[in-house]
């Protein structure tokens, strides 16, 4: 079991006024590395606790364990007394209400440092605070299609694509974390809090650094490709085996020697039309095809492991059944377990790196009932 005391954030308290994924996320994340979250919900709870879905329920599990749930009616002025209380004896404040909201409800950048001028209040919207679109919500898939991700997905004769994820959102929370803790470094060495304002919008074209800098040197349109990679071939192409799909990187110059070499072609390394990558890229079609004849009578697996073998990059594609099964996830104990308000236990991500002596808790915790706090937090 870890170590509470051990862990770096032990001591540091985060109130979270958040719903959904991004700032629920980063609370989640801040809980895991040992602070005290409590999160602040409205009557009748969080919008994930209300919606009758699956994904839902997987949204609320997934981002809440071991938080203390406190509801509050911010309309109410008993209830926001509590909640300036609650503030005022915080490290972290965490919220993703709109822009002006926050400041309406009396705590203002100027407002919550005069209530404790330590504090660190990170902001979630979906577009900034400055622009035309600061009062309109945003969710990740708004900043999916608005941040030009969604116009690179997919195939080229087919409608844009969302990611089969909400990676805006999960890549929010990251940020949120970082931002947060970066903030309480600062904070050791000045003493000064500080406010940060994170967007969705921001976020999801940072995500596209490379594809940026690609689209102004090459002065073209970007576009979608599919599965493969727009300027590089074979790269991130799906290959159909013997009992389901894999993929495979190999456009680097000596990885394409190697490629040919281990599907047992090295002639086609100089072939006319695959000699070079961009005439990898121009016939593409005409690549996959050579190249899955020559996979398609192995099972997956077995052309994973014999191009891995070559020094070729190459995983197959599995489904959440295989992934959880899979050796490597369970030798680094990928998953933990948690525990809904009702007591049931479920599998949950856990924080994707290991540090010695641990960082993250790893024992199982458990997503708070509404309202499970109130009085022993008042």
């Amino acid at each position: 079991m870890t170590d509470e005391i051990d862990l770096p954030l032990a001591g540091v308290r985060v109130v979270e006024i958040g719903q959904l994924i991004a700032i629920p996320s980063a609370g989640q994340q801040l809980s895991d590395l040992g602070a005290e979250v409590i999160k602040l919900e409205p009557p009748g709870g969080e919008p994930a606790r209300q919606i009758d879905a699956d994904y839902a329920r997987g949204i609320f599990y997934g981002y809440n364990r071991g938080k203390r749930s406190i509801c509050l009616d911010l309309k109410d002025s008993a209830d926001l007394q509590r909640a300036r209380d609650l503030i005022a004896s915080s490290d972290i404040l965490l919220h993703n209400l709109r822009p002006g909201t926050l400041d309406r409800l009396g705590f203002s950048s100027t407002e919550l440092q005069r209530l404790r001028p330590e504090i660190i209040a990170v902001s979630v919207s979906g577009y900034g605070a400055e622009g035309p679109s600061a009062t309109r919500a945003g969710l990740d898939i708004a900043a999916q299609a608005e941040s030009g991700l969604m116009s690179v997905t997919g195939e080229a004769d087919s409608p844009p694509q969302r990611v089969g994820a909400p990676v805006i959102d999960h890549a929010t929370s990251y940020v949120v974390a970082q931002a947060v803790l970066a903030a309480l470094l600062r904070r050791e060495r000045t003493g000064r809090g500080s406010s940060v304002r994170v967007s969705l919008l921001d976020v999801a074209i940072h995500l596209q650094t490379a594809n940026w800098i690609e689209w102004q040197v090459s002065g073209k349109p970007m576009s979608r490709k599919g599965n493969g990679q727009p300027s590089v071939a074979p790269a991130a192409d799906v290959f159909r085996a013997a009992d389901g799909e894999l993929v495979i990187s190999g456009y680097q110059p000596q990885a394409w020697i190697e490629l040919c070499k281990a599907i047992d072609l090295p002639e086609l390394a100089d072939d006319p039309r695959f000699t070079t990558n961009a005439l990898r890229v121009e016939n593409r079609v005409d690549l996959v095809a050579t190249i899955e004849k020559q996979l398609c009578h192995r099972s997956a697996a077995e052309a994973v492991e014999h191009l891995t073998a070559a020094g070729v990059v190459a995983a197959v594609v599995r489904d959440y059944d295989q992934v959880i099964c899979a050796d490597d996830v369970i030798a680094n104990r990928t998953f933990i377990p948690g525990t809904n308000e009702h007591g049931e236990q479920y599998l949950t991500p856990a924080m994707p790196y290991r540090a010695e002596p641990p960082m993250a808790r790893t024992e199982l915790s458990q997503v708070p009932a509404l309202n499970e706090w109130t009085t022993s937090t008042r």
